[in-house]
């Protein structure tokens, strides 16, 4: 069975997961105390908005260099959600369910990431 064609970053597995792991984050952080709305909130959501924005700005790029750039950044701001999923949870405003099926998902999009990177610099090596 042959793959789908990809015509816009929307058909984009990662950006897909990548997606559903921000509104995931949205949700979680919903009932987070008022007092963090602009703490950890705030860093939750731009965090995990951030991995799936990268990868769609980074395959609107003219180059495959500053796509694989965007990629890195998209994968050092999955570290940072990481990071504040971890804090929300040991602050005692994520549950350890919530917590596991976050990272969970975040670990699959990294992996996803990893795999679009590498085959994108053995892509470049053939060429």
């Amino acid at each position: 069975m042959a793959e789908a064609e990809i015509r816009s970053y929307r058909d984009l597995k990662v950006w897909q997961e990548a997606m559903e792991l921000a509104e995931r984050c949205y949700r979680a952080t919903h009932h987070f105390p008022k007092s963090e709305m602009f703490g950890l909130v705030t860093q939750i959501r731009r965090a995990a908005a951030s991995v799936a924005a990268n990868i769609a700005e980074g395959y609107g790029r003219e180059s495959r260099g500053e796509y694989l750039q965007f990629l890195r950044v998209a994968q050092g701001s999955l570290k940072e959600l990481e990071t504040y999923l971890l804090l929300a949870h040991r602050v005692g405003f994520l549950s350890e369910s919530n917590l596991g099926h976050l990272l969970s998902m975040c670990e699959k999009v990294g992996k996803m990431l990893h795999r679009l990177i590498r085959s994108l610099q053995q892509f470049a090596k053939r060429r």
